[in-house]
């Protein structure tokens, strides 16, 4: 569990702030991903597959199923990161998740059947970043990281 402050509140730590951070840029992207405007090609959106002609900010090729990804994938990063093994977990977990996805989308082609998040080559670009991220956060922000001591104990 996390430090008490001295008013008796919980004190979260550094990845636990992480895992709230990128849980909750997970949940805005999932309810823009939503909105006509911010979503170009807003009436062109499937429920899946590569045929979504819709585009989150212009560039990220999005479906209905992509953006309820998205919004799944922020709640469980918000109720992992209430103890610190479980922001630790979503933050590397997840990384080596977006990791996969980038190999996936690298390997398939865009007009596949195969594409049915969808995925093009921007989320690639994306994935890429993001799993590395969140890897680096989940890896190295915890206080007693590679000390031997239990990663509940922070």
């Amino acid at each position: 569990m996390a430090h008490r402050a001295g008013d008796g509140r919980e004190r979260r730590t550094r990845v636990q702030l992480a895992a709230l951070a990128v849980a909750a840029l997970f949940l805005v992207l999932g309810v823009l991903g939503f909105v006509p405007g911010i979503t170009t090609g807003y009436g062109d959106m499937t429920f899946a597959g590569h045929h979504s002609g819709a585009k989150l900010l212009g560039l990220f090729q999005v479906s209905v199923l992509h953006n309820l990804l998205h919004l799944g994938f922020g709640l469980a990063g918000l109720v992992l990161a209430r103890r610190v093994a479980g922001a630790r977990f979503f933050l590397a977990g997840g990384g080596a998740l977006y990791l996969v996805l980038w190999l996936y989308g690298w390997a398939i082609e865009d007009e596949s059947t195969a594409n049915f998040i969808p995925v093009n080559g921007a989320d690639d670009f994306l994935h890429l970043g993001l799993g590395f991220g969140m890897l680096a956060l989940g890896l190295l922000l915890s206080n007693n990281a590679g000390t031997g001591t239990p990663p509940d104990n922070p």
